[in-house]
């Protein structure tokens, strides 16, 4: 039995060391690349929800003459689990979503611990005034990674913004 043993090839500390090396660098290039690609697929979600208030908005001038609030426009989000906070002007006051600033806002949703930021969110009407034509602006903010910065999405009467976050918290 005793010769059995000594005839049997495995790996040495070394070689196990070198592999284990290689994976380290393997992992320390891969995951904050899959960070990135995971927070610009994040972004995806403030464009085509800003795309989806901008014909809603639209389709309320065409009816009304006149651009309105998110709660006027009858525009909603499907389910709850949205990450960024959209806002827009509560020209007529707002409805039960309105917050103090005079904004219609949805709150975000997922996670669970996100929050509702007040900087960088704006949004604008002036289509109560006497402007020809009217215009209208709404924004989504969102704290997509662990840094300082905000990501920032507008649209506008023009579907202008939708093309470049300002300021954008995911840089490839």
């Amino acid at each position: 039995m005793l010769k059995q043993v000594k005839g049997q090839k495995g790996f040495t500390l070394i070689e196990l060391m070198i592999v284990v090396a290689i994976i380290g660098i393997l992992a320390a290039i891969a995951i904050p690349n899959f960070l990135r690609y995971q927070a610009k697929s994040r972004q995806s979600e403030a464009k085509t929800n800003l795309g989806a208030i901008f014909v809603a908005e639209t389709a309320y001038l065409s009816e009304q003459g006149r651009y309105g609030s998110f709660s006027e426009v009858g525009y909603a989000l499907a389910g709850a689990t949205n990450r960024y906070t959209y806002r827009s002007p509560a020209p007529l006051g707002g409805g039960a979503s309105g917050d103090a600033a005079g904004f219609d806002y949805i709150p975000c949703g997922a996670p669970a611990a996100c929050t509702n930021p007040a900087d960088g969110a704006t949004g604008s009407v002036s289509s109560l005034a006497v402007v020809s034509p009217p215009t209208f602006t709404a924004s989504a903010v969102a704290q997509l990674d662990s840094d300082a910065t905000m990501d920032g999405w507008s649209v506008n009467d023009i579907k202008g913004g939708l093309t470049q976050a300002v300021p954008d918290d995911v840089t490839l």
